[in-house]
């Protein structure tokens, strides 16, 4: 008699992808101002296509934050995060879109 085995999702090994460009984008290291600054600009700080649609004072829609759909959105944030503390720790930089001399 012949018995399938059954696969349980822990033993079945997926493949992703993503993981060298996930990798890539959590081991770069923020070491320039002038790249931290463009990381800053480039990377919004909340999803943009965030919307309620209003008429005549009412909400009638509302479009629900669509990044979370991006499957690097982790990565992205985690990097403008460190792009972020760069400015601020090493630069003595608060105000991202602030241009100060020195760093």
């Amino acid at each position: 008699m012949f018995l399938p085995t059954r696969v349980t999702p822990a033993s079945r090994q997926a493949f992703d992808l993503l993981q060298p460009l996930r990798q890539w984008l959590n081991q770069l290291e923020i070491g320039n101002a002038d790249i931290a600054q463009l990381i800053c600009r480039v990377v919004p700080a909340q999803c943009p296509f965030e919307r309620s649609l209003q008429f005549r004072g009412r909400t009638i829609m509302r479009i629900p934050p669509l990044c979370k759909l991006n499957p690097l959105y982790d990565e992205v944030v985690g990097l403008r995060f460190r792009a972020l503390c760069y400015l601020a720790d090493v630069c003595g930089k608060f105000d991202e879109h602030r241009k100060q001399e020195g760093c």
